[in-house]
Parts: C-alpha cells; structure tokens; sequence
C-alpha cells in the first residue's frame, strides 16, 4: 500500500529551468561559454553545481567554484520571484493529505534556493523530511538522498514512489529502489523512461497519475506496478 510520494523539486513542483538557464547562460558568458539546450540538458540539469563546474570550468579553484556557484544562484533567486507550481499540483497535496500519505522532499538545489522556492510557493510547512543532497553523502544520481528519505519516513522502497523530471534524478531515485513517475517539463517522455521512469507524464493534471495513485491505495505493494 501507498505511504508516501517522494517529490523532486526544481522541474517537479515547479519548471524552474528556464530560469536556471538564463542564470547559467550569463555566468558562461563571463568565460566565452555559449550554452545551448542541448548542453544545458546533457551536462547542467539536474546535477550539483560542483558536478557541473568541475566538468565544464575545470580551470576554476574549489574557491572560485564556490564563489561562481554562490553567485549564480542569487542570480536564480533574483529572477525567480514569480514562480508557479505545476498544474494539479494544489489537488495531488490535498488528495495526500486526505489519505495521510507522507510527502516527502528530495531536491539537488542548494539550501538557501529550496527554502527560498518553497517560500515563492506557499509550500514551506508541506514537506517532511525535506533531504538536501548536500547534506549526505552524495547527490543525485547517487541513490543516497533518496534512500535518506526512505531512512527517516521509516519506510522500504516498495511503500513509496517519487517523482521526478530529470535523467539524475530518475537514477538517484530507482537506484534507491523506488518506483519513479517522469514529469516531462524538461525532458521528452522516451528519455525518462530510458533511465528508469515507469510513466512520464506532463504535469500532476494526467489521468494516468491519478489512475496509478488510486489504484496504490489499494495495492499490497508498489512492486505490483505493471
């Protein structure tokens, strides 16, 4: 039976990435970088800043990474006042709380940018436990901040699904054993599942989500997923 969804965050409750995108493509200019979206997919989303920097600003000193990456997210924060979350969200929150599933958040984003979007979004007593991947042992795609959600809701893999919109993220999740919905804000169906999503859906609105969540509340347990 269903205990808890565990929600991703940038590209899950809310598609953050155009703003990330702006924000990165000002700061690669700085270093004569143009980014596409074709690069801001395959080598920037979803990933810790000091994955991304190492990969792509080699160059840069531990220092100037930190620096770089501190400076571009106050560039986000700034940018990203007006924030939305995804259609159906609102209902899929109401529907947990009326049949006491858990929710828990697992989010790559840096602390200061999740507490601030949680904020812009009215979600800031909505999550529990809210996981930072900075906070363990390693970030997504690592299973490790999934599998400290599962740890501190008490649950095993098979009473939860997550959700995510990110290859990393869908790796993060079903390497910690979860089964794992892809929202396709920010990448196409075919690639999320390619890397473990069992569905991909557009935004929390989709009759196939809401078919799935109903029919969990019934099911002995979540490995039963066709």
């Amino acid at each position: 039976m269903l205990a808890a969804i565990l929600f991703d965050l940038d590209g899950t409750l809310v598609n953050t990435d155009p703003v990330h995108y702006q924000a990165w493509q000002e700061m690669l200019l700085r270093f004569g970088l143009k980014m596409d979206e074709n690069f801001y997919k395959s080598r920037i989303s979803g990933r810790l800043n000091s994955v991304i920097l190492q990969d792509i600003l080699p160059q840069l000193s531990l220092q100037q990474q930190e620096e770089f990456a501190t400076e571009k997210e106050a560039m986000f924060r700034q940018l990203a006042t007006q924030l939305q979350p995804l259609p159906g969200l609102s209902q899929l929150l109401a529907w947990t709380e009326e049949h006491q599933i858990k929710r828990a958040l697992v989010t790559n984003a840096p602390r200061l940018n999740a507490n601030f979007m949680l904020e812009v979004l009215g979600l800031t007593k909505t999550f529990s436990p809210i996981i930072i991947a900075e906070d363990e042992i390693a970030g997504k795609p690592h299973p490790a901040p999934y599998q400290a959600a599962l740890r501190k809701l008490q649950l095993t893999p098979d009473q939860a699904i997550a959700i995510e919109d990110s290859p990393s993220g869908i790796r993060s999740a079903v390497g910690a054993g979860v089964r794992t919905i892809g929202i396709t804000s920010t990448h196409e169906a075919k690639v999320l599942r390619e890397v473990g999503a069992f569905m991909a859906v557009p935004d929390f609105t989709d009759l196939q989500l809401w078919t799935l969540v109903n029919s969990l509340l019934q099911a002995d347990v979540i490995d039963a997923i066709a």
